[in-house]
Parts: C-alpha cells; sequence; structure tokens
C-alpha cells in the first residue's frame, strides 16, 4: 500500500507542472499544446516499446481497444485541452483548485468499489479538505480585481472548462482503476505507453485537422513563435508528466483502493500551486497556506484511516 501511496504522490509531482505550462508558452493556443504535448507522449512510448511493440498491441483484447482509445480521450486529449483552456481564460490558481476537487468527486463517486472505506468513515478528512479549497476559493474572490463584462466572460468560460476537465478526469480515474485491477495481463507500465501511443494518433488527427482547416495564408500578425522552445517544452512535458507520471498513477491505482487514490490526486494541486508561486516569485498569502496545510491534513488523514483498515485485515489491498 505505502509504495502505491508514494507513487500516487510523485505522480501528482509530475503532473503539477501541466498547469504552468498555458503560461511558459502563451503565444500557443490550447489546441496546439495539447496537440505538441501528446504527439510526443506517442511518439515517446513508440519508441520506448519498439522492440515488443508488437507483440504488446497483439495481446489487446475487443475490450482493451475501446478502454485504450476511452482513456486516451477522457484522460488525456480531451482533459488537457479543457485544463489548458481553464488556465488560458482563468488562470492557474482558479483552474488548478476547481481540478483540486478530484479527491471529493472521485471519493463520491468510487465509494462503493471493492477495497474502499464507507463514506461515514471518510466524512472528517473529507470536510477537512472541504475547509482547505473553501480557503483558497475564498482567497481567490477577495483578490480578484475589477473586470469588464468581457474579461468576467472569459473568467467565467475558464472557470467551466477547468469544470469539465473535473468530470473528465473523475470519469477516467475510476475507469482506469477498475480496469487496471480487473485485467492483470497488462503492467502499469504497459497500460500507460498503449494509451499514449493511442493518445498520439488522436493528436495527429487533431493537429492534422486544424493544419487543414488555417487560412491558405496561415497565421497573420504578431511576431514569430518559438517552436524550439514549444517541442523542447512539450518533450520534458511529455517525459515527465505523461510517461513517468502515467506509469506512477497506474502503479498506485493499482495497489491502493479507489477512495485512496482519489485523495492522492491531491498531490497534483499542491504541486501546481508550489510551481505558479515559485513561477509568480511570491510567497503564498495566509488564506493560501491554510488552505495547503487543510488540504495536506485531510490526505494524511485518510491515508491514516485507510492503513489502519489494512493493518486489520481490510480487503482490497492486492
Amino acid at each position: 500500500m505505502w509504495r502505491g501511496i508514494v507513487s500516487g504522490l510523485l505522480a501528482g509531482a509530475f503532473w503539477g507542472a501541466v498547469f504552468i505550462v498555458p503560461v511558459l508558452l502563451p503565444d500557443f493556443s490550447p489546441v496546439e499544446l495539447m496537440v505538441g504535448r501528446y504527439i510526443c507522449y506517442g511518439a515517446l512510448a513508440a519508441g520506448l516499446m519498439l522492440p515488443r511493440l508488437l507483440p504488446l498491441l497483439r495481446r489487446l483484447r475487443g475490450g482493451d481497444w475501446l478502454a485504450m482509445l476511452r482513456q486516451a480521450l477522457a484522460g488525456n486529449v480531451v482533459y488537457y485541452l479543457l485544463l489548458a483552456y481553464g488556465v488560458k481564460l482563468a488562470g492557474v490558481a482558479p483552474t488548478s483548485l476547481i481540478i483540486g476537487l478530484l479527491p471529493l468527486s472521485v471519493t463520491v463517486f468510487g465509494h462503493k468499489d471493492h477495497g474502499a472505506l464507507p463514506l461515514r468513515r471518510l466524512a472528517l478528512p473529507l470536510l477537512v479538505v472541504a475547509l482547505g479549497i473553501a480557503c483558497i476559493n475564498l482567497d481567490i474572490f477577495s483578490h480578484a480585481g475589477g473586470a469588464g463584462g468581457a474579461g468576467m466572460a472569459h473568467k467565467l468560460a475558464g472557470v467551466l472548462c477547468a469544470i469539465c476537465a473535473l468530470a473528465c478526469w473523475t470519469w477516467y480515474a475510476l475507469d482506469n482503476a477498475r480496469f487496471l485491477k480487473r485485467h492483470t495481463h497488462f503492467s502499469a507500465v504497459e497500460w500507460a505507453m498503449l494509451y499514449g501511443l493511442a493518445s498520439g494518433v488522436i493528436a495527429l488527427a487533431v493537429g492534422a485537422a486544424a493544419l487543414a482547416l488555417q487560412p491558405a495564408g496561415g497565421p497573420d500578425g504578431g511576431p514569430a513563435r518559438d517552436w524550439t522552445h514549444f517541442w523542447l517544452v512539450c518533450l520534458l512535458l511529455a517525459l515527465g508528466a505523461s510517461v513517468i507520471g502515467n506509469y506512477l498513477w497506474n502503479l498506485a491505482s493499482r495497489l491502493v483502493p479507489v477512495t485512496l487514490s482519489g485523495q492522492l490526486i491531491l498531490s497534483e494541486t499542491l504541486f501546481a500551486l508550489l510551481y505558479g508561486f515559485v513561477y509568480a516569485q511570491h510567497m503564498p498569502r495566509p488564506l493560501e497556506w491554510a488552505a495547503m496545510v487543510l488540504l495536506t491534513a485531510g490526505v494524511l488523514w485518510s491515508v491514516h484511516a485507510h492503513a489502519g483498515q489494512g493493518e486489520d485485515g481490510g480487503e482490497g489491498w492486492a
């Protein structure tokens, strides 16, 4: 179990970086960011699995193909597209903190899974998490500057994108955990590489369609964009957040109950906030400190509750 917990926390450390990439590459659209990231992910997955790619593909059954495609769409392509739009329109902090509701949404929708603790045993840890989220949202609204109608519309659109991203990843987290527990003929790294390939194929198709629909003269006006920097960031993001992060998450999903994996997702939000503070070069405000402490305490409390169940002979740890 503790191996699964550490894997989930490390996955969150890698995933937190995805929230600042739209800020690092402001001249590129969310569609371009998604296409670049997942083309690199697909290429890395193909290269890493090349010696045994064909035998691995032959092991795929009918249901495996469907699971691979739906998880590539929900957990990778659509989720990151919505996340990038959320960051572009609403900012890093609101987007990361809306998606920070994942521990609550995954726990609530996964509480009937095998090996999960009943919700009454998690009520207090979840209350602490909810208080932390309330603190950070109070901080956001109390420091929001005056915005015109168009600016407010953009912010609301970004919030809506973040909420849709939350829904996508909630569904993906539950589907992925349940699939890996039922289908043991793929290792965690094999499955991460397989839906990495699927994500790359989908990103190529989206990129080709976007290129075909682009006006004949291409984008006009504005300064020339640094494509070398773009592809370098996309490659690093694909390696860290997609290849390594997804492998660690698949490992965690197989080793811990769904309700605990839902709590571990919170590490993504904490690392996203940390990276955002470092990038902005300012210390957290009092309410931000309170939020981070409460969120961390809630997760540790949940981990302790699950550890107690495991020591008492509870089911679901294998």
